[in-house]
């Protein structure tokens, strides 16, 4: 009797893990991190051989596909990164030029951090680039996590296939693996801290490690956000982005 007991514990609770599909997961997870709009200040900290360099920046985010960052930290101070939909553009005022990344150089890496320009600045949402699969249910950090393996709908994706730990409660990203074709990890990231704010539970300090590079890591940590603020439009255009 206390096996039988124990199997129909064992199944009710593996009913209710995958009660939710993988797709439902994701579309969760998202709506905790994409706002309608949101201003944001805070610090990206890279930490490697030579030592640690903090840069600090502005954001200003527009749904899914807009996005526009201006470091200004000394050194830095009035470099840009612009998203909108498909495109990402940089910005140097020294030298007054704009460039255009495209193709393989979204995977490059933003100053020498351990994010690229495609980790920094989002875009389309997970799915409509990737086949979303529940894996598993695994605890990270006495945390209940999904695990969603993510594979590329299509070879010009950055990364091929991704895993990643959601909680199971809060519905927030916990963990991410990031894979090329043949299988090698890349990236991985995790969330140390969140905040809760205009009712979403977002991701407010993560850290992102580059396994290409040796003894290097960059976090990422928003000091200040606002979500839900009237934003111009012309923020996020081509013609704005050298002003």
């Amino acid at each position: 009797m206390k096996r039988l007991i124990i199997a129909t514990m064992i199944i009710i609770g593996m009913a209710s893990m995958w009660a939710i599909s993988p797709d439902e997961v994701i579309r969760r997870m998202e709506a905790n991190e994409v706002h309608e709009t949101s201003v944001s200040e805070g610090r990206m900290i890279t930490t490697d051989k030579y030592g640690t360099i903090e840069r600090s920046f502005e954001s200003w985010a527009r749904g899914e596909e807009e996005m526009l960052l201006e470091f200004t930290s000394t050194g830095e101070e009035g470099q840009k990164i612009l998203r909108t939909e498909d495109e990402i553009y940089l910005y140097f005022p020294d030298a007054e030029e704009i460039l255009r990344i495209q193709g393989s150089a979204m995977r490059d890496s933003v100053m020498d951090s351990d994010f690229s320009y495609e980790d920094m600045t989002g875009g389309k949402g997970l799915l409509a680039d990737y086949e979303a699969e529940l894996k598993a249910n695994e605890t990270i950090r006495g945390i209940d996590c999904y695990v969603v393996e993510l594979t590329a709908k299509r070879r010009s994706v950055p990364y091929h296939s991704q895993l990643i730990w959601v909680d199971a409660d809060r519905f927030v990203g916990v963990k991410v693996h990031k894979f090329s074709r043949s299988n090698r990890l890349l990236k991985e990231m995790e969330v140390l801290e969140y905040r809760v704010t205009a009712g979403k539970t977002v991701p407010v300090r993560m850290i992102m490690r580059d396994t290409m590079k040796k003894d290097s890591s960059t976090e990422f940590v928003l000091d200040s956000l606002e979500i839900g603020v009237s934003l111009d439009p012309r923020i996020f255009s081509f013609e704005e982005l050298s002003w």
